[in-house]
């Protein structure tokens, strides 16, 4: 056993692997340079998104393990459950970012909302001050991993500002600035930092897969002991059951709150954390990468968790209550001798918090830049901004302070209220805090009347909730605010308790606090909305939010009256000096490349001026850039900005009315397919129509005839008269025949017609066709042959209906034969099925027939001359019937044989499905009875 590793050691290896990840993510963006982008990869995409999994996963689902079991998953289950929406709720977010060049998650609302600067500095706000705990959690972690693996190490030498955690943060820190932090148009993709992060996760994934197995089959010498052995004790074998986790009553109180609280804040995190919506949104190139991440990404999580119950076990089992369960990933293998992997372990803690550290803090001094300085600076200093030609190194300076800030901020929460949690709580504040930006978010690419002061008031109201229930208790539990603020409430009012608000007794603290931000959130975001207006430039982002899957074009014309009020406001040389400001005269010079400055920027010129800066600064604060920024007295800003809203409400109705135009064309296509096909079956009706009434008149016409023969001459020879009754019995049951279609047809078209679907002998309902059109064929002195196996295997049918179905073809094909020709039954086996055709020497079906001789009251042929009697329904009927009964029907050309037929003639098969598959028939074919009808 070793009792713990040189610190010396471990502070190098650490920092040779930071420096690792430097040379990565330097490579990267050289590759990027060159134009061969590393980060154009579906797979690096979805490893990207495993910056989800920060220490909190690493160390901390150990540690709730070690309490709740199987209570550890919800945090997993929530992201996994989001991937299923990807399809619809993601792909529709990245599109939006990628066609409003969004730069954060705070740009994102705030451009939803009519590019609302105050919106979007709230969503800063919050988004940083509960992310602060979270990048507290990662310095914790890495801390008290490092004290564990070395003994104390340096934590004990180096004094409160010089140990590991401040360390760690310098150099994240520095990663940050170099690699997030150098460009200035934040809708750009930063490959070096994504690369550096896919790596991360690959090696996070590994450290604690070898964790995993060295603890299970090193340790234990098996996952069955070891479930074994922890079984043995009744503290342990509680956790692997799932009342630790869930509890018994379904209610808001207990492990089974916090089950479902957990869940729901993890998916809302997943969509809102900075980090995840800069990876997931920010980052990607490709929205397609989506396909391959709805399920690497759900595989990811399985993979990395799946030691964690075991190594929980373990840990229990070897330390008891004697070390904290968040350190067993490292311990363990200290413990057992193998100090390698104990260093991999605190590598891959490492990896976890580096990760989430750095993407994090990039996410958020890009939107403190953009959505917080930057609109104080353009609206508090206008002129002095107006002054420098050059406004890149102020942006970079903003990020890069905002950057140390915020690292120094969370290094702060970790000394100094840190310590009175474990990992996992610390994680769970900040997840309720950007949960408050979901209702918003979500509620804005769906509900088009969704508005800026909804949108702000239920951020703020949710956000003033989560602090009252979970930030100030964390503050009391720290020793920052008296006790009796959680125990007795503030001055004493037991119903302002915070963890038992108005009297809300028994419930999880999550639970509790999730059900009291959603009411107020929701609550503020529906009700406002309801009764506020929405401006012009709220009613566009409306429409490209909701309708992003159904994109119109921008090239509109406005109307007379905006152009006119643009011919007195900006000129393109405006535009170009404050896109010039901004991102640099080249990048303006190209936007505006061959337009004379003097000429008027006209509505389309700004909106592109408008993207551009959106890239760099955010939309709200491209805005308030524009109206500052045009020349002196061309035009007041808010004048400015009130023609910027007319000509987004003009753009905004152009593509309403485009919509309705492409809705209503799409509408007038469909109705000429539903009236031509009207038209085909109006034809189709007065061609049945004739035909019937002509098949129905002749058998009547030769009943009645010689009906009144008989009738008139009472002495007409018994001979004569025996012949003349044999017609008439012969044409009424044509005339039962043809009514019998009719009605059939009906019934079929209907739903109406009764089946007996069971195992049927084919052979027997074959032979009894044969049998029952055996005398049509010797009339008109056509050859019909029986070509079939001895025995055939029963099939799955109605008999009445296979009968009906062969007799039809047999007497569609006695129709077609000449006199003297010969028609064949033939049936096979096949995959499954059984196989019959009537095969005829007649004229054959043209190509460009054989997909309608199966239709209603069609025939090969013209409508009323060129075809043979009947009403063409008896192939409609044989087809839906064969379709009932799960088999095909078609037409083909007669195959060869040794029959006249030969190369001519048509082929009329259909299939059943055996009702057993045949067995025993080796591999010759089944004996083959042919029989020959004269």
């Amino acid at each position: 056993m070793q009792t713990g590793l040189d610190w010396a050691a471990v502070l190098i290896a650490a920092l040779v692997y930071l420096s690792a990840l430097f040379a990565i993510a330097h490579w990267a963006d050289r590759r990027e340079a060159a134009g061969r982008s590393v980060i154009a990869s579906p797979t690096v995409f979805a490893l990207s998104l495993g910056v989800y999994c920060t220490t909190w996963t690493f160390y901390g689902s150990v540690g709730r393990a070690a309490t709740l079991g199987i209570g550890f998953l919800p945090v997993y289950l929530g992201p996994t459950l989001l991937m299923l929406l990807a399809p619809l709720l993601l792909r529709k977010i990245l599109r939006i970012a990628k066609a409003q060049r969004i730069t954060s998650i705070a740009d994102f609302l705030a451009s939803r909302y009519g590019h609302s600067p105050l919106l979007g500095g709230l969503v800063a706000l919050t988004a940083t001050l509960g992310v602060t705990p979270y990048i507290a959690l990662q310095l914790k972690a890495v801390a008290v991993s490092f004290d564990a693996l070395t003994g104390g190490g340096l934590g004990t030498t180096a004094g409160p500002f010089l140990d590991q955690g401040f360390l760690i943060a310098a150099v994240m820190a520095l990663f940050a600035i170099v690699f997030g932090a150098r460009q200035i148009d934040a809708a750009e993709h930063h490959p070096g930092m994504v690369a550096a992060i896919a790596l991360e996760s690959l090696v996070k994934l590994v450290a604690f897969l070898a964790v995993g197995i060295f603890v299970v089959w090193g340790l234990h010498g098996g996952l069955d002991s070891l479930f074994a052995a922890a079984a043995a004790r009744p503290d342990l074998a509680r956790l692997m059951g799932s009342e630790a986790a869930l509890g018994h009553a379904a209610s808001g109180g207990g492990p089974w709150g916090a089950w479902v609280a957990t869940t729901i804040l993890s998916a809302a995190a997943m969509l809102c954390l900075p980090r995840q919506f800069q990876v997931m949104v920010i980052e990607s190139t490709d929205e397609r990468h989506l396909d391959r991440a709805i399920w690497l990404f759900p595989l990811y999580l399985l993979l990395i968790n799946l030691f964690v119950l075991p190594v929980t076990l373990s840990g229990l089992l070897t330390f008891g209550g004697g070390l904290d369960p968040d350190l067993f990933v490292v311990a363990l293998p200290l413990n057992g001798g193998a100090g390698w992997l104990a260093l991999l372990a605190f590598l891959g803690g490492l990896s976890a918090a580096a990760g989430m550290i750095v993407v994090e803090t990039v996410a958020l001094s890009t939107m403190l830049c953009n959505d917080l300085v930057m609109p104080i600076l353009l609206r508090t200093r206008p002129r002095a901004l107006a002054r420098s030609a050059d406004l890149a190194p102020l942006l970079l300076a903003v990020r890069r302070i905002a950057i140390v800030a915020i690292l120094l901020f969370g290094y702060g929460y970790f000394r100094l209220a840190g310590s009175a949690y474990a990992l996992v709580s610390i994680g769970l504040i900040s997840f309720a805090a950007v949960a408050q930006f979901a209702p918003a978010l979500i509620g804005g690419l769906y509900w088009r009347g969704a508005t800026r002061r909804g949108a702000i008031g239920g951020v703020t109201a949710g956000a003033l909730v989560w602090a009252y229930t979970l930030l100030l208790p964390s503050f009391a539990r720290s020793g920052w605010l008296p006790s009796g603020f959680i125990t007795e409430g503030p001055w004493g009012i037991a119903a302002l308790r915070p963890y038992a608000l108005f009297g809300l007794e028994g419930w999880d603290s999550l639970a509790h606090a999730l059900f009291w931000t959603a009411l107020a959130n929701i609550g503020a975001y529906v009700g406002l909305s309801l009764f506020d207006r929405q401006g012009a430039a709220e009613r566009v982002q409306a429409a490209a939010f909701v309708d992003a899957f159904h994109p119109v074009s921008d090239g509109v014309t406005p109307t007379p009256t905006v152009q006119s009020d643009w011919r007195s406001a900006a000129s393109v040389g405006d535009l170009t000096r404050v896109v010039a400001r901004f991102l640099g005269p080249q990048r303006a010079g190209r936007a505006f490349d061959g337009a004379d400055p003097d000429e008027p920027a006209g509505p389309e010129r700004l909106r592109l001026a408008e993207r551009l800066l959106a890239g760099a600064i955010g939309g709200a604060s491209a805005r308030v850039a524009l109206a500052s920024s045009v020349s002196a007295g061309a035009v007041e800003a808010a004048e400015l900005l009130r023609m910027l809203d007319e000509t987004s409400d003009v753009i905004a109705h152009s593509r309403e009315l485009e919509r309705k135009t492409a809705e209503l064309e799409r509408a007038t296509d469909a109705l000429r397919a539903a009236n031509e096909r009207l038209t085909e079956l109006d034809r189709l009706k007065d061609d049945f129509l004739s035909t019937v009434t002509h098949e129905l008149r002749t058998p009547l016409t030769s009943i009645r005839a010689l009906s009144e023969i008989l009738h008139d001459d009472p002495g007409l020879d018994s001979g004569q008269r025996q012949e003349f009754l044999a017609v008439i019995i012969k044409e009424s049951e044509r005339l039962t025949r043809l009514i019998n279609q009719v009605l059939d047809m009906a019934k079929i078209e209907a739903g109406a017609l009764d089946w007996r679907i069971e195992t049927i002998d084919a052979g027997q309902a074959l032979t009894e066709a044969v049998a029952a059109t055996e005398a049509l064929f010797r009339e008109r002195g056509i050859a019909l042959s029986v070509d079939m196996p001895e025995r055939l295997p029963p099939v799955r049918g109605d008999v009445d209906r296979v009968i009906q179905v062969v007799v039809n073809l047999l007497s569609n094909a006695a129709k077609f034969t000449p006199p003297g020709g010969r028609t064949r039954l033939v049936a096979r086996l096949g995959d499954g099925v059984l196989r019959v055709a009537v095969i005829d020497s007649g004229p054959g079906v043209p190509a460009r027939d054989r997909d309608l001789v199966f239709d209603r009251f069609r025939q090969s042929g013209d409508a009323l001359t060129g075809k043979p009697a009947g009403t063409g329904l008896g192939l409609a009927i044989a087809k839906r019937i064969v379709e009932h009964l799960g088999g095909r029907i078609g037409v083909e050309d007669a195959p060869a044989g040794p029959f006249a037929e030969s190369g001519t003639g048509a082929s009329f098969w259909f299939t059943l499905p055996l009702a057993v598959s045949p067995s025993g028939q080796g591999t010759g074919e089944p004996p083959v009875i042919t029989r020959k009808i004269d």
